[in-house]
């Protein structure tokens, strides 16, 4: 499994700590399905994925990989793995059909029921309460251009909390709000479908407070001592040569991919290349609304992909990421494999944010898997990306980085939002036809990895 010897496996795995977690990562609209069952509401990706020509083929996650039927075996599948930890979201619209007011207990019984059977199974459950699927009853009001919205949102966790605070390993309050802002609002690749810049950068503003507003209401709702956090997605950002033009480019497009959130969660200020640069006006910021943003977390959950090479001159928005370089390889969704850029990354959230904690929440890659035969998926790229990017973590931690857990994306090929099911980013391949699973040589590898790990540990 693998070009690494199982005692190469053990070196590698003696690099991070013995309580280091081990795990992997779903979202809800991306695996459920049952759109339409146990009283769930509709999110605004269940409209947005109905309107012709915004996700590919017409495709919806309206069953997706059908987890919510499937959860039981897929809790089983899980332990078969060696997880030891799931991070997964839970859908608004299942809890608060409407957003606010009245609670569909069906929808806390399925989670519920998900974290008893993943502690029965010795997997720690982390969960996030957003990934993308707000009820379509709160866009209608405005959705994220609304204050009122980060309200609803600390109501909602508070909810959750109440009902699943006492056995959860740790809370993720958003997930990757720059995508929920920028592509969402911004441009309109995502749900809702919006194309305002500016409104990004409102929805943006929100989806921070709302975070910072459900801290409290989480800690006082949960056992004592459960972390709790927020995930970003991050992209080191590489100056494609030593102009001084690029060199304005790298400052403007770190502001824009990195230091919008990074900035305000742990110094509590929004960077002021991000408005200039872009020729936007600031946030509707309110008396104490900086404060609250920057409450202290537990960790920061990082997802990690890729890097982003710039060039160019101040005037250039958008970072430019360099289609083709010599030597460089490309996952299906067309992003550079540069695991040192993980490494970096970490570092850097160290050294310059000091954040106390982190977890990368999110790493993996797309390839065009087939299914050989009756059960074997061979991905060797993914494979290789996978042993890559530990190795980067592993040198981090080296390095003094505090990184306390890893998540592959994803645990099931799923429902990748515009893309819909034409990339496959799972270490667990989904006959979408069949709902049958099965387990890709990377996910075996990660097994064995696993193994090692605990060997390596266990001396």
């Amino acid at each position: 499994m693998g070009n690494q010897t199982e005692e190469e496996l053990q070196q590698l795995a003696a690099v991070f700590p013995a309580k280091f977690v081990w795990g992997a990562a779903t979202a809800s609209y991306q695996i459920e399905g049952a759109a339409h069952e146990d009283g769930r509401g509709l999110s605004i990706w269940d409209r947005f994925a109905t309107i012709p020509g915004k996700v590919q083929r017409g495709e919806t996650g309206d069953i997706a990989t059908d987890h919510y039927h499937h959860m039981h075996e897929d809790v089983e599948l899980m332990a078969s793995l060696g997880l030891k930890a799931y991070r997964f979201s839970i859908a608004w619209p299942r809890i608060l059909p409407e957003g606010r007011g009245t609670i569909n207990t069906r929808g806390l019984d399925f989670y519920e029921r998900l974290v008893d059977a993943l502690l029965a199974k010795g997997i720690s459950p982390f969960a996030t309460l957003y990934h993308w699927d707000l009820p379509v009853a709160l866009q209608d009001q405005g959705g994220w251009l609304e204050r009122s919205t980060a309200y609803a949102f600390a109501d909602y966790a508070e909810i959750v909390a109440r009902r699943l605070g006492d056995r959860l390993s740790g809370w993720i309050t958003q997930n990757e709000p720059w995508c929920a802002a920028f592509l969402g609002y911004g441009i309109g690749v995502h749900a809702p479908g919006l194309e305002d810049q500016q409104a990004a950068i409102t929805a943006g503003h929100h989806l921070l407070l709302s975070h910072g507003l459900a801290i409290p209401r989480l800690r006082a709702a949960s056992k004592a001592g459960t972390p709790i956090g927020i995930t970003l997605n991050l992209s080191p950002i590489y100056a494609a040569d030593d102009a001084a033009e690029t060199r304005q480019a790298f400052e403007n497009a770190d502001a824009f991919s990195n230091r919008w959130f990074l900035d305000p969660l742990y110094r509590g200020s929004y960077p002021e290349e991000l408005f200039r640069a872009r020729g936007l006006a600031h946030p509707p910021i309110q008396a104490g609304d900086m404060e609250i943003i920057a409450t202290p977390t537990d960790f920061l959950g990082v997802n990690y992909y890729s890097r982003t090479l710039v060039a160019g001159g101040p005037e250039q928005k958008e970072p430019t990421n360099k289609p083709t370089l010599p030597g460089a390889e490309y996952t299906d969704m067309g992003w550079e494999i540069f695991p040192q850029g993980l490494t970096n990354l970490l570092l850097r959230l160290h050294n310059e944010y000091h954040v106390p904690s982190l977890y990368v929440t999110e790493n993996g890659a797309a390839f065009k898997d087939h299914l050989n035969g009756d059960s074997v998926v061979s991905d060797p790229q993914r494979l290789d990306y996978l042993y890559k990017h530990i190795k980067a973590i592993g040198k981090a931690v080296a390095q003094g980085a505090p990184v306390h857990g890893y998540f592959v994306w994803s645990l099931l090929d799923n429902f990748e939002w515009a893309e819909g099911y034409s990339k496959r980013f799972g270490i667990v391949y989904v006959d979408y036809p069949t709902q049958r699973r099965i387990v890709k040589d990377s996910g075996h590898w990660y097994t064995a990895f696993l193994k090692a790990f605990e060997q390596a540990h266990s001396r």
